[in-house]
């Protein structure tokens, strides 16, 4: 089990930030320890396969860093890339091939998808053991009855282990999630819920937002609003995970901010993630904890459990 390290500075007087990008960094070192290791004693390296639909520039960018770090770690890496114009039909059967394929142990389809492919059909093609983004409705359903033994999508993952590495056990803690996408905001509920958090999720419908992350001890927000949670929505000494990477301009140009204002926060925060080098570098990490953890079960080796 990783453990935390606080940045020798503090965020603010009684803040700390949370250094996700160094935790990460242990975890990867864990992750291509046990690649290592998969390769020495049974001649099996752990393979994943990223899926790139057209020319988005941002997805570009996300591939080569994955792509990068995946080989990094001594993992073999599968780049396949489709143009725009490519049909369902095309996608589905890459996918079908992957599932075939004994050296790839994780497939990853890199959304957004062109409008004339449909997401969920593509997701569920996925073989669900080799779904290391967590989407698939079987490992969405095993989350959501509070089964261990599926895959867990990256961020909230990534989310969990920070805390756990910073709070110990999170058991009777309360925790407010902002924004309910099946991306972040479900399963990150669901995982707080299987440490037996008590868990209120909100969204664009919840009233006075504000009024439950008062009371909260823990608060994960992914939004996708820029500077939306502000110093009095926040409990003095509780724990603020930021999700929300949103480009901004600013008088200095352009800048990269999170869905929290950070700079009033942190003065009132115990805990806080920065945006960047908090939850980012934990999801990529998650993505190749994901792919190791895939290659354990397909060669008979117990899984450990998320989280």
């Amino acid at each position: 089990m990783l453990t935390m390290p606080l940045m020798d500075r503090a965020a603010a007087p009684g803040a700390h930030l949370i250094d996700g990008k160094a935790f990460a960094a242990g975890l990867v070192a864990e992750v291509a320890a046990d690649a290592a290791d998969m390769v020495a004693t049974h001649g099996v390296r752990p393979g994943l396969a990223v899926v790139l639909v057209g020319d988005d520039p941002a997805s570009a960018i996300y591939v080569r860093s994955k792509i990068r770090k995946t080989e990094a770690a001594g993992m073999a890496s599968f780049a396949h890339r489709l143009p725009a114009s490519a049909s369902q039909q095309d996608v589905l059967a890459l996918i079908e091939s992957l599932n075939r394929d004994p050296a790839v142990h994780g497939i990853l389809v890199q959304l957004p998808l062109p409008r004339q492919i449909d997401v969920t059909a593509v997701l569920d093609a996925i073989d669900p053991s080799k779904d290391v983004d967590g989407f698939h409705i079987v490992n969405a359903g095993k989350l959501a009855s509070g089964r261990v033994d599926g895959m867990v999508p990256c961020t909230p993952l990534g989310c969990l282990m920070l805390l756990k590495a910073e709070l110990g056990s999170l058991a009777g803690l309360h925790a407010v999630v902002i924004g309910c996408s099946n991306i972040v905001g479900k399963p990150m509920a669901r995982l707080l819920l299987r440490e037996k958090c008590t868990v209120v999720l909100t969204h664009l419908k919840t009233r006075d937002v504000a009024a439950e992350t008062r009371r909260a001890d823990i608060v994960v927000v992914a939004a996708g609003s820029p500077g939306l949670v502000r110093r009095d929505w926040i409990k003095p000494g509780a724990t603020v995970i930021d999700v929300g990477i949103n480009r901004v301009q600013t008088a200095e140009g352009p800048k990269i901010v999170g869905d929290v204002a950070f700079d009033e926060v942190s003065t009132i925060a115990g805990r806080i993630t920065p945006v960047p080098g908090g939850i980012g570098p934990m999801t990529i990490a998650c993505l190749l904890r994901n792919t190791v953890e895939a290659a354990r079960e397909r060669i008979g080796r117990t899984p450990h459990p998320a989280g």
